[in-house]
């Protein structure tokens, strides 16, 4: 800086080029130093096979396959649990949902007639970055907790537009029912409202709209906040069923109508992408992308795939909990990235906290991990160890390479078998065998007492809400 200004003073007729370039090099310092905005695009109940940059052979996804080249893609991301309400709210809190309460009833969903959600004294990722003087939006599907005490604006969003739960929720009586309804769906055959803030103003929400309404707000958000600091939300109605495109991608992939409503999503993140580039904020914004959880399997070509892993929504299996994990921030991350890398949903409040300046709160146990350098360093993720919860049960645990299933059971859907229980447990190398095929318990005895001392140091320091004191563990 001190020798553009002394260029310009003794060199009056290279004046106007000495100028040009002192305002270049303070606004890529201005650039460098400023603070990071955040964006998180999730999915619902999309598989992690579901993409083409993870293998999906039919359905094209041209602007997540160009994110994960231009970004790091993790082969090893979790979410929280294997359903959506307990998925969401790890993700915001950072922390196991045995801690916030959110994996309480039999279905460990929350539904138009529930009474809760989140606890107010949860902090959330939101309230976090608020505090820092982040202007915040959720855009898309909330899931923990309709009533107003529970909505966004109650957990340090400013904005909120989307849908309070799942689509497939407040079904109508002049509807088909079961399985046809999803076969063939309609919106009128579901009563579900579209709010904005604390109200409603559109029921039953036109769901055929909806990834394209979505992606408008997303947009004129960014626009509006492109001056300050921002994080954006934007928790995706699809792909949960019953499946909505719009006309422009009815018949549009070769997968079918769930590859239409996954190449929507895929065009979704492609616009919110390229908002970013056109307005100069992509090398001051980290983009996350996942889902909430496994594909749901029982509804056949309706349904995603996992890919090579085994199982789907529901179930400790890895289809159930590992998912797409991709991280896009140029100039920051290092495009081309594959990471083998442990990492989770739960990391993403930690992670972006610290990015921005704070801390994670310390008068909690959190559970996520700041994993920044794994996405700027490349270096070895503080992450090892998983935890796979069902609910109230800890189903099973990974630890390194392996994983030990205590507990198995089906994936969600009518007619699942209760949890087996397993004494041993069930190993498997996840390493050499992601699809769970091969037991090796009776091989490595001390893997598995190793395991079962991490579960006892988990069981010593989770204190669980009274509404959890059902709670299992191995």
């Amino acid at each position: 800086m001190k020798l553009v200004n002394r260029k310009v003073s003794q060199f009056v007729a290279a004046g106007f080029i000495a100028l040009t370039l002192l305002t270049v090099t303070s606004a890529t310092a201005s650039a460098a130093d400023a603070t990071p905005n955040f964006v998180i695009i999730f999915a619902d109940d999309l598989g992690y096979g579901d993409l083409g940059c993870y293998g999906h052979p039919t359905i094209r996804t041209p602007n997540l396959d160009r994110m994960a080249a231009e970004g790091l893609r993790f082969t090893q991301f979790y979410v929280a649990e294997c359903v959506c309400t307990p998925s969401r709210a790890g993700l915001l809190t950072g922390r196991l949902p045995i801690r916030s309460g959110m994996c309480g009833d039999t279905r460990r969903v929350l539904f138009p007639n529930s009474a809760g959600g989140l606890p107010a004294e949860e902090i959330t990722l939101a309230e976090a970055l608020h505090d820092l003087g982040y202007a915040t939006a959720c855009i898309g599907k909330w899931h923990l907790g309709h009533l107003p005490q529970y909505l966004p604006d109650q957990h340090g969003f400013d904005e909120f537009f989307g849908l309070p739960y799942s689509n497939d929720m407040d079904r109508t009586n002049d509807g088909p029912k079961g399985r046809a309804a999803f076969d063939e769906p309609h919106s009128e055959f579901w009563n579900v409202p579209l709010m904005r803030g604390a109200e409603v103003i559109e029921r039953p929400a036109d769901q055929t709209t909806l990834t394209r309404r979505y992606t408008e707000a997303a947009v004129e958000f960014i626009k509006e906040h492109r001056e300050r600091p921002f994080f954006l939300y934007v928790p995706h109605t699809m792909v949960h069923v019953p499946l909505f495109r719009s006309p422009e991608f009815e018949n549009r992939s070769a997968r079918g109508l769930y590859g239409d409503c996954v190449e929507e999503v895929d065009w979704s993140v492609g616009r919110i992408l390229d908002t970013l580039r056109e307005l100069g904020l992509a090398e001051n914004t980290l983009v996350w992308f996942s889902s909430d959880n496994g594909p749901w399997l029982t509804f056949g070509q309706q349904g995603g795939s996992a890919g090579l892993l085994r199982e789907g929504k529901g179930s400790t299996w890895e289809g159930g909990m590992r998912e797409p994990g991709i991280a896009w921030w140029p100039g920051h991350v290092r495009a081309g990235v594959v990471s083998q890398e442990l990492a989770a949903t739960l990391d993403i409040l930690p992670t972006c906290v610290a990015l921005a300046g704070g801390a994670a709160p310390t008068d909690r146990i959190m559970d996520g991990y700041d994993i920044s350098r794994v996405l700027l360093e490349e270096e070895a993720s503080p992450r090892d160890h998983v935890f796979y919860y069902r609910g109230r049960r800890l189903m099973a645990v990974r630890k390194g390479a392996w994983k030990a299933h205590f507990f198995t059971q089906d994936s969600y859907g009518p007619g699942a078998k209760q949890a087996t229980e397993h004494n041993p447990p069930l190993l498997y190398n996840l390493l050499h065998d992601p699809s769970e095929t091969t037991d090796v318990a009776a091989q490595h005895p001390e893997v598995i007492e190793e395991i079962r001392r991490l579960v006892a140091d988990h069981a010593a320091q989770l204190v669980a809400p009274p509404s959890q004191l059902e709670l299992t563990l191995p």
